[in-house]
């Protein structure tokens, strides 16, 4: 199962960079783990060409789960984005993982981020890596997650086994949809992965959650079993996690694949 899923996402090509949105307006949903683990297997599969992007308006948890403690970061890289003309350039504000990734986060304090300054840096982003995976904040309707959204293409939702992580999920697909143009389209194809943080889980809940996602148009609901190494919430290495955390994202991240090569054909 996991060599189809892994040979989907190796063998898949467009013709320009392509996104990957992951958001849950209600916070502790797992989204930063959601983005730094299904980026990491996107890159160890491809080989690299993977960038995670935080763009949440003020510094999130993507540093604290990223491998490295690197000097320049997100608020560095906005500062001079006007001079970053080469990939060499660009590393340099760059966290490298050993899943091959690089992870572009905040190194401490910096500005409110501008959904004009995630859109110019995101420019940039694709001229030198494939796939770009953004970690958003909580605050859909500020000006960072809207200029993300702009330039997404497709939406990955994470959430618990909690009716509350999945109502404000709900919440957001509709504002997306009722947004119509690109937005609607991220909430159309919008993929969920539901994570388990080794609280006691309820059978009807789980059900519930589910029917709740499918009810609201999410057909591709991709489960991850608890895993220690992510329960920790200290950096995660992609070669700490459980084998069965490995399938369960391997299969999401070739459901991402697949829709992210159906959004490059609608373009045209």
């Amino acid at each position: 199962m996991r060599l189809e899923a892994e040979t989907i996402v190796r063998q898949a090509t467009w013709t320009r960079a392509v996104s990957v949105l992951v958001n849950n307006p209600k916070g502790g949903t797992g989204k930063t783990p959601t983005a730094v683990i299904l980026a990491g297997v996107i890159a160890s599969i491809r080989g690299g060409s993977t960038a995670v992007l935080e763009v949440s308006d003020d510094p999130g948890a993507l540093g604290y789960r990223a491998e490295g403690n690197p000097k320049l970061g997100l608020g560095e890289l906005v500062r001079d984005i006007d001079q970053v003309k080469t990939a060499g350039r660009l590393h340099g504000y760059t966290a490298p993982q050993t899943s091959f990734a690089d992870v572009i986060a905040s190194t401490g304090r910096r500005d409110r981020l501008t959904g004009e300054a995630v859109v110019s840096v995101c420019k940039v982003i694709d001229e030198f890596y494939g796939i770009r995976v953004m970690d958003s904040g909580n605050v859909t309707t500020s000006s960072a997650f809207q200029g993300a959204a702009s330039v997404a293409d497709v939406l990955v939702i994470p959430v618990m086994n909690a009716g509350d992580s999945v109502l404000e999920a709900i919440q957001l697909l509709e504002e997306l949809r009722a947004a119509g143009g690109q937005p609607k389209r991220l909430a159309d194809t919008a993929i969920a992965i539901r994570l388990t943080d080794g609280r006691p889980e309820n059978q009807a809940v789980t059900a519930e959650v589910a029917r709740l996602l499918k009810e609201a148009g999410v057909t591709s609901l991709h489960e991850v079993p608890y895993d220690a190494h992510i329960a920790e919430r200290q950096q995660i290495t992609l070669s700490k996690l459980a084998p069965a955390t490995r399938d369960a994202f391997a299969a999401a991240a070739a459901a991402v694949v697949i829709s992210l090569k159906n959004s490059v054909l609608t373009d045209h």
